[in-house]
């Protein structure tokens, strides 16, 4: 299938016709002579990769064109250029074709400085001089007041596929904001760094959360555009990506009073990333920048779906190391013992090394300034080589299954030592089953929760089939 290069319409009754296209498409790629094959290979990978706002520029201004515009985003909403990193906010407010009128900034504030769970105030960018309304402090999602005088809301912001990062909530309570004030909603696309393998449990409503907003795997492999149209057909809507002007519009009683009739409609719209397949990884073509103080690198975010749930415990995930999430550890640990017992599982994809690390204004409270004991996650090939993340997301290594048998065994050494933030775990891992388990310590009812998972996470990765933007082939 060959990349979407502008927002283009699928009907609803269009999805599985687009999903057999692709099928069709990838069965005639395997019986191609090996040279064709080879050479459709060297052109994909030789291929630009556009983040959504590229596309958005390039061909799909028609969605914001003379209209007013409301933008959430943050430092990861940036795009290289021959000149070097331009952001997203710079680049709509310089074209005359755009009204730029509001900015809105989620967790970690609009510059991405703030620590997890910092309060941001609203305010003004320096640069622009535009207001600055924060999504993470009084509220989290845009207040009829902070949406006056906008016609559409754009979102373009880096998420790393992982259900406990907060970015896809803010995106979707203010996808449900837009809609009750009878605005479009564009969705900037950007590519899933963890690909599109879904692992982990599927949240339990009852523990829902701004850690987990709706009932995805603690790994979903979503890209953001894909989490909105997943959002959107869930609630009975079409989560299509589409053309302005070809969804229905919203029926007079459902907009608001005085709306603009010509301008508010109240539908989504999702400007795909182009030249990117999920297997793809994450693409040398766009700059990284840590999407939070503590996401330094896709190492850590290739970890995070199963070392985020120690949050829930008084041991250490590194956070104010080099490492952050790629180990955890605590003082009344022994990381040589702790290490030795994961080995001996044989988890796939994983090898778990004894480390000792020293957080450094940590920002969660946990040992500043205290060496500690424990172990580093390294994932690897079947050699037991270690690979880097691009290779990793492709690799049998599941996080959330490693990271609840290390809960399991360091639960079991600790003993009295241990210490659990029993809501916030729960929250984390959509569920308190997990809790549960690994007090009781049996290896065997941890099995059984994680064969569990698995069937979860399946089913979650077929009925997401509908949604998906990208070719998850390797074809």
């Amino acid at each position: 299938m060959p990349p979407l290069r502008r927002s283009q319409s699928f009907p609803r009754v269009g999805l599985a016709t687009l999903a057999i296209a692709v099928a069709s498409t990838a069965a005639c790629t395997a019986d191609a002579a090996p040279a064709a094959r080879e050479s459709a290979e060297i052109e994909v990978a030789a291929r630009p990769v556009r983040p959504g706002v590229e596309v958005l520029l390039s061909d799909s201004l028609h969605l914001v064109r003379g209209r007013r515009v409301g933008l959430i985003t943050n430092h990861t909403g940036i795009v290289g250029t021959d000149t070097g990193v331009r952001s997203t906010i710079d680049l709509l407010h310089e074209r005359p074709e755009v009204d730029l009128v509001a900015l809105y900034g989620p967790e970690h504030g609009l510059r991405g400085e703030a620590e997890a769970g910092e309060k941001v105030d609203d305010g003004v960018d320096d640069r622009t001089g535009l207001p600055v309304f924060s999504l993470y402090g009084s509220t989290r999602a845009p207040t009829a007041e902070m949406l006056e005088g906008i016609d559409v809301l754009l979102f373009d912001i880096q998420d790393i596929g992982t259900r406990y990062y907060t970015y896809v909530w803010t995106m979707a309570l203010s996808l449900a904001a837009a809609r009750e004030a009878g605005l479009d909603f564009v969705v900037l696309d950007r590519p899933n760094p963890l690909g599109a393998q879904a692992q982990g449990n599927v949240l339990d409503p009852d523990f829902s959360s701004f850690v987990g907003l709706h009932p995805v795997p603690m790994r979903h492999g979503m890209t953001p555009g894909e989490v909105a149209r997943w959002i959107q057909a869930r609630a009975g809507g079409d989560g299509g990506v589409r053309e302005g002007g070809n969804a229905p519009a919203l029926p007079a009683d459902d907009r608001p009073a005085g709306a603009d009739q010509s301008t508010a409609t109240g539908r989504l719209h999702v400007v795909p990333v182009d030249g990117w397949r999920p297997s793809d990884g994450w693409p040398d073509a766009l700059p990284w920048v840590a999407p939070s103080p503590n996401m330094p690198d896709l190492v850590s975010a290739l970890h995070y779906p199963g070392t985020c749930l120690f949050e829930g415990t008084n041991l250490s995930v590194g956070r104010g190391t080099e490492r952050p999430f790629q180990w955890l550890g605590a003082p009344f640990l022994d990381g040589e013992v702790l290490a030795a017992r994961l080995n001996a599982r044989g988890l796939a994809g994983v090898r778990f090394e004894a480390a000792r690390f020293t957080p450094r204004s940590a920002g969660d409270g946990k040992f500043s300034g205290v060496e500690v004991s424990g172990v580093r996650f390294v994932a690897v090939d079947a050699p037991g080589e270690e690979v880097g993340a691009a290779t990793g997301i492709e690799s049998p290594y599941d996080p959330t299954e490693a990271a609840a048998w290390a809960l399991l065994e360091a639960r079991r050494m600790a003993g009295p030592a241990w210490e659990w933030r029993s809501g916030h775990f729960d929250r984390l891992a959509g569920t308190d089953a997990l809790r549960r388990v690994v007090d009781r310590g049996d290896p065997g009812a941890l099995e059984e929760l994680l064969a569990g998972w698995r069937a979860e996470s399946s089913e979650f990765a077929r009925a997401a089939a509908s949604i998906r933007i990208y070719a998850t082939g390797g074809g």
